[in-house]
Parts: C-alpha cells; structure tokens; sequence
C-alpha cells in the first residue's frame, strides 16, 4: 500500500497542478480581457469627448485636470497641439495676443477642412486657467506651441521654436506637418484693408495728377525720385519682406529677468522693433553722407561748410558703429567693432 500511495500521489498533484495552472490562465485572461476591454471604452469616451467639444470650437480649452486626462494620460491614439498662452489682461502679453489669432486661424482650417479627422486636435492651456500644467512642464514664458504624439512622449522637436521661425498659421502648419505628416491649407478671412488702402493710394494719386495736369514738372524732380528709392531700400534691407513672410514677433521679454530685448540674439531670427531700428540706423548713416556730400560742394562761408562736414561725419561714425555693434550681437565672435561693442 505504502507503494502503491507513492506512484499514484505524484499522479495526482500533478493532475491538481494542471487544473491550478489553468484555472489561473482563464483568471488572468479574463483579466487581460477586461482591461483591454476597458482602456477601448476609455479610449473611445475620450476621442468622442474632445470630438464634441471639438464641434462646438476649433480649439478646445483646458485646464489642469483636462490636459492630463486627456492629453498626458494614456491610452491615445490621436495627435493633440497645445498652445500654453496668457491671455488675460493683466498679464500684458501682447505676443500671445498675435499668437492666438493666428492659431485660430489654422484651427479654423484644419476644422472646416475635408481632410478633417480625430487623428488631431488644437487645444490651448492659459496660466490663469491651468498653472499647475506650466509648473509641471517647468515653462516660465508665453506663447509656447508643443505637440503630444498619439504614442509616448514629447521630443525636443515637439516643441516649437517661435523665436527662430515666427508663429504665423503656415509656419505653425509647416510644423504640424513635419510632426504629424498632417497637410493643413491655410485658409484665412477674406481682409479688404489691404485692398481699399491701394485704391485709396491711387485715387489720391490720380487727383493730384488731374490737378496738376497742367504742370507736371515734379514727376521729374530728382530729390522726390530719390527720397522714394531710398525708403524702399531702407525696407527691403532692414527685413520688412523676411517680416510678412515669417511674422515675428514685435520684441521678447526675458522671463526670468524681465528685461525686454529689441534685437534677436541669433542670425536665424529677428524681431519686428528690429528692424525699425536697423531701418532708422541706415538712415543716420545715409544723412551723414549726404551732409559731407553738401558740404564738399557748398558755396559760401568756409565755417558753415565746416560744420556741416564735421556734422556728417560724425553721423556716419556714429550710427555706423551701432549698426556693427548689431551686426555683432547677431553674429557671435564677430571680430570687429569701431566705437562701442
């Protein structure tokens, strides 16, 4: 009997053994199951969620508690842009302002678009409505344009770099697309300002012609012809054209001092008052030289010559000194200077 218990005891726990072990695989598949089951349900609920309110507005608005459920938390198989903004008044961002327009602008598009899919939504977080989103993130400064893939996480390149490309629609689009491989045309409101302004500009110069039309003389004056060609050049050389392309920003703030910068410490990017200020400098320059131009030709007192050549000169060393002093804060370990650095 002894014997007969030890060939048919292994027997049986084996047996027990087999029932135990898949027992605990239909538990563990049910569970696999259910969770499977459960993250669609909650993958669906969010999609339909951000799809109703996407409905209602191109960009969806979101506080801390929405962003991370809807947009840190997984599962997601959808792209989500994120504008992190401060809109309120107090907080006198004059940049964010800009920003927002045109972020509407290209969510405006991308909503009423036939390409339009849940594969993508634009929402935006405000400081006053979710700070504890720009802790987290450890952000201090406004506007900030970041994507969140529909799989892991954001990636240096998730994040956009206004500074050196500006925040237009189609430069936020032309991102978008290297992000998500999403085209999005740009579409925006029909503007007539543009339009009424030129027709006001010729109709002011076809009334001036009608009443001069006896002397038309002035077509003729040098200086006029002069003064037009310089203020185009002085446009086109200081960037007007790289602004309406790029549409930068007017100036930046420093967040961490507060200080405000004029001039864009890169050759990659400018700022709008750059430009005047590049614009005004040529000018001065330009002056001076026109001063020592007067004053090699003048006829008359010695002393008034003098001055006048004394006069441009100095413009010219001056103002020349503070273009390269620009020139050399954009272009770094640029050797020379003249009079400041």
């Amino acid at each position: 009997m002894i014997g007969e218990l030890r060939t048919t005891s292994p027997s049986a726990g084996a047996t027990f053994n087999m029932a135990g072990m898949q027992f605990l695989l239909k538990v563990f598949g049910c569970y696999l199951l259910f969770d499977i089951v459960g993250s669609q349900e909650s993958l669906s609920d969010k999609v339909q969620q951000l799809t109703e309110w996407n409905n209602k507005k191109s960009i969806i608005r979101l506080n801390g508690d929405k962003f991370r459920q809807y947009v840190k938390m997984p599962p997601r198989n959808y792209s989500v842009i994120v504008m992190l903004t401060a809109l309120q008044a107090q907080r006198q961002c004059s940049v964010c302002k800009q920003a927002n327009e045109e972020y509407q602008i290209l969510a405006n598009s991308w909503r009423y678009s036939q390409q339009y899919s849940n594969r993508l939504f634009f929402a935006m977080v405000d400081y006053d409505e979710g700070p504890d989103v720009f802790q987290s993130m450890k952000i201090n400064t406004a506007p900030v344009f970041m994507h969140f893939p529909a799989k892991g996480k954001p990636k240096k390149s998730d994040t956009m770099d206004i500074h050196r490309v500006g925040f237009s629609a189609e430069q936020i689009a032309r991102w978008v697309a290297e992000r998500t491989d999403i085209q999005i045309r740009v579409f925006r409101p029909p503007n007539y300002s543009g339009t009424l302004a030129l027709a006001l500009l010729f109709s002011l110069i076809g009334g001036l012609l009608y009443l001069k039309r006896n002397n038309l003389e002035f077509l003729y004056n040098k200086t006029s012809w002069g003064i037009f060609a310089l203020a185009v050049i002085f446009a086109m050389t200081s960037g007007q054209m790289w602004n309406h392309i790029r549409g930068p920003p007017l100036m930046h703030r420093n967040p961490n001092t507060g200080q405000m910068h004029y001039i864009h410490g890169s050759s990659q990017g400018q700022f709008i008052m750059e430009t005047y200020i590049i614009m005004l400098l040529n000018l001065a320059v330009v002056v001076g030289f026109i001063l020592l131009n007067e004053a090699s030709s003048l006829k008359g007192d010695p002393g008034k010559r003098r001055i006048m050549a004394l006069v441009g000169l100095g413009c010219v060393a001056v103002f020349f000194s503070f273009l390269l002093s620009v020139f050399r804060s954009k272009y770094q370990g640029y050797p020379y200077s003249f009079l400041f650095k």
